[in-house]
């Protein structure tokens, strides 16, 4: 497991990034909580950090991901405790990052918000919060903001999704739910 990565995600409620990657083939752990940067962005916002196996799954799919999986290019009122950022941890992984992103500002129909930052610090949830999703996957919250962003993952990232973890969902029945992409 040494030829493991890692990489920070911000950008929605940490409860739906940490389901999303979770669910993902060749992600190993994911860390829920708090990330600050420098400057600007020291405040702490939710965020996850993911650890995953590049042998398996790639940075650029696990960006391409976080891009669709949350609302990368709006910003609304609550950025600053859903900041949409990726948080690298060398300068080898900023210049993929910025690269990465750069290349997929053509699928979107308006500039991405996603911010390129360093790693400062990180706060980890408690306990009672962590693995919120697939420990209350029937909860009123998961079912009106997760689940849909789950089976957008098996309609569009299929090949990267952990199906055994997601066979709870029909991907035939995504609708998006305008009230969770409006908040998140």
């Amino acid at each position: 497991m040494t030829n493991l990565k890692k990489i920070g995600f911000g950008g929605g409620c940490h409860w739906c990034t940490e389901a999303v990657f979770q669910s993902l083939k060749g992600v190993v752990k994911v860390e829920q909580g708090w990330i600050a940067s420098e400057g600007e962005t020291s405040a702490l916002s939710e965020a996850v950090i993911v650890h995953f196996n590049p042998s398996q799954i790639s940075l650029e799919v696990l960006i391409e991901i976080h891009l669709h999986t949350h609302k990368s290019s709006s910003e609304h009122s609550m950025r600053k405790k859903y900041r949409s950022a990726i948080y690298y941890f060398d300068e080898e992984q900023q210049l993929k990052v910025a690269q990465f992103l750069n290349g997929f500002q053509d699928k979107f129909d308006y500039r991405l918000v996603t911010q390129v930052l360093p790693y400062l610090t990180f706060k980890p949830s408690g306990a009672d919060i962590e693995n919120y999703y697939y420990k209350n996957p029937k909860k009123p919250f998961c079912a009106s903001f997760i689940d849909p962003k789950l089976k957008f993952l098996l309609s569009t990232f299929s090949i990267y999704t952990d199906k055994e973890k997601l066979k709870h969902l029909n991907p035939n029945s995504y609708e998006p739910n305008r009230k969770s992409e409006e908040l998140l």
